[in-house]
């Protein structure tokens, strides 16, 4: 009976020494006196069509600063970078710029009191403040949009500073975005292959295609313990077709996925691969070692797939 006193006490010593005020970022985001965050309503459009600068970026967006009157926070300053995924020109991978900045007075309250905004991020502005000229972007580059929440105290919130329970769910706050640079896509009959390094299949939705809206999932599915380590299918483009693009939804063992894309002449467009080392087993199928050879990280979200019309 002593040693189980002695251990409720340790315990209760321990607790209470462990009782202080968290230095956590997410314990000053939540705080309604104090904190804010930038909650994502909707992403309209996350394709830009490189050649049309009026082409954009669309989200709808929300601040929660805790207050009525939105007194917490000054500004917004959404910035953008080029990741380049198309080394046929060289490498354009850019650094973050300022593209905007919005005040309070940019939103309106909205249908549950609070203020919020519908916002864009059009090609010719973001050109502008990129410093592009031509010829340092193609189809296939990757745009990211950083947001960073200024509070009236100095203090802003932003990508590094945004914890998991915030980034998803209801609060939907990453502060960050990704788009696509495409153009209208070449029509025709696209090849997909699919390989599985175990053999029990994709531990995921698979890879999500949409032309112009209409969606479909891509993928190998587990039906152990039959052997499932290839997949190949067709993607029909129609002729006049404005959008086409490719999303992964990550997968449970990334390591295992490769992702392949042939274009409609049969020329081999986008190897993607889930990680940076790759695990084959007995079991498991992986592409030629002369198509791994292209292989690119397979970002979650947007792939880098753009083969344009002519």
């Amino acid at each position: 009976m002593k040693n189980i006193f002695k251990l409720l006490f340790a315990s209760l010593f321990v607790v209470n020494f462990s009782c202080h005020d968290s230095e956590n970022v997410i314990d000053g985001v939540l705080d309604y006196e104090t904190g804010a965050i930038l909650r994502t309503i909707s992403v309209d459009n996350n394709v830009v069509n490189s050649s049309d600068e009026t082409s954009a970026w669309l989200a709808t967006l929300e601040v929660q600063d805790g207050t009525d009157d939105s007194s917490l926070w000054s500004s917004i300053e959404l910035h953008v970078e080029m990741k380049d995924f198309t080394p046929d020109n060289g490498d354009n991978t850019t650094a973050s710029v300022l593209l905007y900045t919005w005040t309070p007075a940019d939103f309106e309250i909205g249908p549950v009191g609070l203020p919020r905004a519908d916002v864009a991020a059009n090609w010719g502005d973001i050109k502008a403040a990129l410093n592009f000229t031509g010829g340092e972007y193609s189809p296939g580059d990757l745009l990211t949009f950083k947001a960073y929440l200024h509070l009236n105290d100095g203090r802003v919130f932003g990508p590094d500073s945004a914890a998991g329970i915030i980034t998803g769910g209801f609060f939907a706050s990453p502060f960050q975005y990704n788009a696509l640079l495409t153009c209208s896509p070449a029509p025709g009959t696209y090849t997909v292959e699919m390989y599985d390094g175990y053999g029990d299949g994709w531990q995921s939705s698979g890879i999500q295609v949409c032309i112009d809206g209409t969606c479909e999932d891509l993928t190998i599915p587990q039906m152990w313990p039959t052997v499932t380590n290839y997949g190949t299918t067709t993607v029909d483009v129609p002729v006049g077709t404005e959008t086409l693009t490719w999303t992964w939804a990550g997968d449970s063992w990334p390591d295992e996925v490769w992702f392949v894309v042939y274009g409609p002449s049969g020329d081999l467009i986008y190897v993607g691969q889930g990680a940076e080392e790759m695990t084959l087993y007995s079991n498991g199928a992986f592409p030629p070692e002369e198509v791994q050879a292209e292989g690119i990280l397979m970002g979650v979200g947007l792939l880098p797939i753009a083969l344009c019309a002519e």
